[in-house]
């Protein structure tokens, strides 16, 4: 007979925290990006949301500043497996964007600069879920994490977390993204291990 009874998991790790299946701990934030970093100056800077009927709502780095903002402090989850927890951000809600933005879609296709695109269900970046964020960690965000704004969406995994983010376009129908069309899932949910197509 084993020294391990079959059944038998073991004790809990006491501090170690719940993380999504596959996922390991990483205390730096590293960078990964499919292109070059595109240097947006916030004097450049501009977002705008499309609807469905071609409605285009704009704002300036200056409107988008003068917005209420909020303080989340989220987990993420990287598709490449690593996690890290407790970070800190600054930004704007999608329910402040999209407070008089009159839509019936139920699709956002999102619109960096330098031409990356990514997919979500318009629900995802509704009720408290989502933000364009422009300062990580008490500082301005830097280029390389997509200052000078980029999306967050962090109970999706980090690639929906579309970075120098100028737009999002709303659609009836779910249109794949940069990394769906390769291959990656139209979703992303880090809990279902929803990596790629199939999971």
């Amino acid at each position: 007979m084993g020294i391990v009874s079959p059944g038998f998991q073991g004790r809990r790790r006491t501090g170690t925290p719940d993380l999504p299946p596959g996922q390991y701990l990483v205390e730096d934030f590293p960078v990964l990006s499919a292109g070059p970093t595109p240097r947006v100056t916030p004097d450049r800077w501009e977002f705008v949301i499309t609807t469905e009927t071609g409605d285009e709502h704009r704002w300036s780095w200056p409107e988008l500043m003068a917005l209420p903002g909020e303080t989340p402090t989220v987990d993420l989850h990287c598709v490449t497996r690593w996690s890290k927890l407790g970070t800190s951000w600054e930004g704007v809600s999608l329910d402040t964007l999209l407070a008089d933005v009159d839509t019936g879609a139920d699709y956002a296709l999102v619109h960096s600069y330098g031409g990356y695109t990514s997919n979500l269900p318009l629900d995802d970046l509704r009720d408290g879920q989502a933000w364009i964020v422009h300062r990580y960690d008490g500082e301005d965000l830097p280029p390389e994490h997509g200052g000078p704004a980029r999306l967050l969406v962090p109970h999706l995994y980090l690639w929906k977390s579309a970075k120098w983010v100028r737009g999002i376009r709303l659609t009836d129908q779910d249109e794949p993204g940069f990394w769906e069309t390769a291959g990656y899932h139209h979703y992303g949910d880090p809990w279902r291990e929803q990596r790629y197509q199939g999971d």
